[in-house]
């Protein structure tokens, strides 16, 4: 299966042979771009997906040894996403399939991290069984979803307001940190001291999951403008608020889903150490396993791509190459194999 990934600021490509192993990947992040402007620009990530991908899928097809003639069928993410870069990779995609009469799969991207831990071998206490909670933890997205099957998923919660990797970007531009946000602010906090600053964590204990992150970036604000605090303080304050909201709303979430085999953990924000740390305590506390795959496949990349390919080739559950990209695509939409 080869898989392309162009939905944000990353240009990525792999192939997989159909048991999960991966035969050749690649990331071009185009941090380098963007950074400048504070966020990611449309336009200009549209360009670089246009300018590095047919190169990139070459050099990985060359990794991995084999030619198109080897490939099952090609796999593009197609939502949800900036849709000048989701035009690129599913039109690269497309257009592959048809030069080699190759079968096309649209791909969400939310199944596509809702799906990594699946990958055989990835993470050592095997791949989770249906169903799952997925914590979805990114600077789009933060979400509890019941993962019930391949094209099954039911919303449990979502943010009110903020991402919770938006929200961590926000409050590392206030204190003073390069974009992307989260790395800096994260490095910076182990230098601090969490009791030193007392910040709110919102929604805490409340029913339900749902996030709200808003009033937590406004808390950051007012203390960094007082200045009685050291940048490190607020840092740790902010990061140790992050990881006790996400905890509790995941234990109100696997209260929700009493069969869930497994807490599964993915998206940029899923890197976080100290997020990692407070989630497995709550994993722990309910006897189920924390699965977090490796961080080079919390990011955006292309190999959770080409696997969910894999999981929907499997189920028959192909695409036509009248599918158009979604820049807003829900989890709910998806459809899955009848029975399954």
């Amino acid at each position: 299966m080869l898989g392309l990934e162009s939905s944000c600021d990353e240009t990525a490509a792999a192939v997989l042979r159909g048991d999960g192993t991966i035969l050749a990947e690649a990331v071009l992040s185009q941090e380098a771009e963007h950074a400048r402007f504070g966020g990611v620009v449309p336009e200009i990530a549209a360009r670089a997906h246009l300018a590095a991908l047919p190169a990139m899928v070459a050099r990985v097809m060359a990794r991995a040894g084999i030619g198109f003639d080897a490939l099952a069928a090609v796999a593009a993410t197609a939502g949800p996403g900036l849709i000048g870069g989701l035009i690129v990779g599913a039109g690269l995609g497309k257009g592959i399939a048809i030069a080699r009469g190759l079968p096309y799969l649209a791909i969400n991207h939310l199944e596509g991290h809702a799906l990594t831990a699946r990958i055989p071998g990835i993470v050592a206490s095997g791949a989770p069984v249906f169903p799952y909670l997925l914590l979805l933890l990114s600077g789009g997205h933060c979400q509890c979803v019941a993962v019930e099957g391949v094209g099954r998923y039911r919303r449990l919660g979502t943010t009110l307001d903020d991402a919770v990797g938006e929200a961590f970007d926000k409050a590392a531009k206030i204190l003073g940190l390069p974009w992307p946000g989260g790395p800096h602010l994260e490095r910076l906090a182990a230098s601090g001291d969490a009791r030193r600053v007392a910040l709110p964590r919102p929604l805490l204990g409340r029913d339900g999951c749902d996030f709200s992150w808003s009033g937590l970036k406004t808390a950051v604000a007012q203390r960094v403008a007082k200045g009685d605090a050291a940048a490190s303080d607020i840092a740790a304050s902010f990061q140790a608020a992050v990881a006790a909201v996400l905890a509790d709303r995941a234990a109100h979430a696997l209260a929700m889903l009493p069969g869930a085999t497994a807490l599964v953990v993915a998206g940029g924000v899923a890197a976080n150490g100290a997020v990692r740390a407070a989630l497995s305590g709550v994993a722990a506390s309910r006897g189920v396993a924390l699965v977090a795959p490796p961080i080079r496949l919390c990011t955006d990349n292309a190999v959770m791509i080409a696997w969910a390919g894999i999981e929907r080739l499997n189920r028959g559950l192909v695409d036509t190459l009248g599918h158009a990209p979604r820049p807003r695509w829900p989890l709910e939409e998806l459809r899955g194999a009848p029975g399954q």
